[in-house]
């Protein structure tokens, strides 16, 4: 594994071997192969594209929801997460630290949807003993992308 490989494909995964080969000061060969090692261990799990989607759609909302749940013995969170992943709705799932035990992000073409997904299939599943759900208004940064431009803030100036 070669984590200088790693972090450049992070940053672009559109980045040539040759160019990633120059910087990590290996063959094309050895880079090609390195990565492709990465690729069938399961290290690397795929190649993405940010996207600013509301420049695209602005009628997509995304959520956070937090969720306190009971886990399962002998299996701990790993069954009700893996459960909640499996809804296509569901962007991500984290094991958390601290007040609630898994953060999930969510994404709807609309507020309503999104609550009714989470008051009909989330909160109904047995282990989830309560929800908190946050609306994203705006993204900033996403994947250490910066997107949006230079939109001003409707709320206008503040100052002292």
């Amino acid at each position: 594994m070669n984590k200088k490989i790693l972090k450049l494909l992070n940053k672009d995964a559109r980045m040539t071997v040759a160019d990633i080969a120059t910087v990590v000061g290996l063959s094309e060969e050895d880079t090609a192969k390195e990565i492709k090692e990465m690729e069938k261990s399961g290290l690397i799990r795929g190649y993405k594209a940010v996207i600013d989607w509301e420049s695209v759609d602005s009628a997509s909302v995304s959520a956070i929801i937090e969720l306190q749940v009971t886990p399962k013995a002998g299996y701990g969170f790993e069954e009700i997460a893996e459960k909640i992943a499996k809804y296509p709705q569901v962007e991500s799932v984290y094991l958390m630290s601290g007040v609630y035990d898994l953060n999930v992000v969510v994404k709807g073409n609309s507020f309503q949807e999104v609550a009714q997904f989470v008051a009909k299939e989330i909160s109904t599943i047995d282990s989830v003993t309560s929800t908190a759900t946050h609306f994203v208004l705006r993204r900033y940064k996403e994947f250490n992308v910066e997107l949006g431009g230079n939109d001003t803030d409707e709320r206008g100036n503040f100052s002292l």
